[in-house]
């Protein structure tokens, strides 16, 4: 027995009240080293490219596989909604295995998903992309709780990091899949080469996640009961909050080349845009969390975010070809909001019990929120024949998630 077990047992001993635990090695934060920091990075730069890569060249493949319109808003609706089923599951895998084992699997069940989503035809497509994206859903969660519980002083640079990695992957697979496709002569290698950097993440990811020693805690009585988030507004604006972004982001992910096609960009250029779209969010998702993380409340950085959204959807209904490049910058700043959202939860919470609880609430019940948007908008554009509909119903939501983020924004816990 260690001098420390002795001094507990004889405090336990004293003091009936008191209870010793020991909490195993897989149970404790990882150690945030800057190894561990590389691993985040390049795990979140694997986030984004299931979805954007297969957008980018949506066109190629539906004619390829002589699927409908039904199936396309389908396929892009999958992630979303596969976002949301899944992430129930996180916490519990990550209590019973641990960060480092849970986000190790998610980045394996990741890599499986992307490989098998080419090798067949429409149904082995949209079930390889929901394997990929149950992958993706752990680490979505998850992640968030270990930059809060690794890098407790550096919430918002880390938060930075991650979102402006996942943004840049994002980017990266838009822009490089068409190129890959002309290169390689093949959707399908195209699409599935994504498979490589999610195998080289999950490598660095096992080389730097590291648990801490084994620790002795001791209570005074048994922990009280927490009560359910269900039953906290704050909460439930967080997760709308959270929903309205996701779908939002999701379906321009989804949809912008399509869009941009049709008012006369041709492919190449108009998946160069959409990775514009998304490399913009990195620097803003360097800055932005920072520099909220510095104010008490972060309602005015929500407000400035939603209107450039707000703008940059207003012109793709108005003039889409008069300037597409500036419709897409002002999406693409906006989009920033999904690091906001992410700080936001961590800031409204006091533990990292409470961040994991509110990361599980928002995801899940967010995403399938989400999950309406792509389906709908696609749809939409196939019933009425234009994106007219489908943008001005994006307005209004924009308009909600930006009432419902400065409401979110503001300091308090849930």
């Amino acid at each position: 027995m260690t001098i420390q077990q002795t001094t507990l047992a004889a405090q336990t001993a004293t003091d009936p009240g008191r209870r010793v635990t020991v909490v195993k090695n897989r149970h404790v934060p990882l150690v945030g080293s800057t190894l561990l920091a590389i691993g985040v990075a390049l795990a979140a730069a694997n986030l984004r490219p299931a979805v954007t890569s297969l957008a980018s060249v949506l066109g190629d493949v539906r004619a390829a596989l002589g699927v409908s319109a039904a199936w396309t808003s389908a396929l892009t609706a999958v992630p979303a909604l596969c976002f949301g089923f899944a992430a129930f599951a996180a916490p519990w895998l990550g209590r019973r295995l641990g960060m480092a084992r849970a986000i190790g699997l998610s980045l394996g069940v990741l890599t499986l998903g992307l490989v098998l989503r080419v090798i067949d035809g429409p149904w082995v497509v949209l079930g390889g992309t929901f394997i990929a994206c149950a992958g993706i859903a752990v680490s979505n969660v998850l992640i968030p709780v270990v930059v809060k519980a690794s890098f407790p002083a550096k919430v918002g640079l880390i938060t930075g990091v991650y979102t402006g990695a996942l943004a840049a992957g994002a980017a990266l697979a838009a822009a490089l899949t068409p190129r890959l496709e002309d290169h390689l002569g093949s959707w399908r290698l195209a699409v599935g080469a994504w498979a490589l950097l999610s195998a080289g993440a999950l490598i660095v990811w096992f080389a730097g996640a590291r648990h801490g020693a084994e620790s002795t805690v001791v209570r005074s009585a048994a922990p009280a009961e927490k009560r359910s988030l269900l039953r906290s507004p704050l909460a439930w604006v967080i997760t709308v909050f959270f929903g309205l972004q996701s779908l939002f982001a999701y379906t321009v992910m989804g949809w912008l080349p399509a869009m941009l096609v049709d008012s006369g960009v041709d492919r190449n250029t108009a998946g160069m845009l959409l990775a514009v779209s998304m490399l913009l969010s990195v620097p803003v998702s360097l800055f932005v969390p920072p520099l909220a993380a510095r104010f008490s409340s972060q309602g005015p950085m929500v407000l400035a975010l939603g209107l450039l959204s707000f703008a940059g959807i207003f012109g793709m209904l108005v003039a889409p070809s008069a300037a597409p490049g500036l419709w897409v910058v002002l999406i693409g700043f906006g989009m920033g909001m999904f690091p906001l959202a992410l700080l936001i939860m961590s800031l409204r919470t006091k533990s990292t019990s409470d961040t994991a609880r509110l990361s599980a609430m928002a995801q899940s019940l967010g995403y399938l929120i989400a999950a309406t948007g792509p389906f709908a908008f696609g749809l939409l554009r196939d019933a009425t024949g234009s994106w007219t509909v489908s943008l001005v119903l994006q307005l209004v939501l924009l308009a909600a998630l930006t009432g419902l983020g400065m409401i979110a924004g503001r300091p308090r816990y849930v």
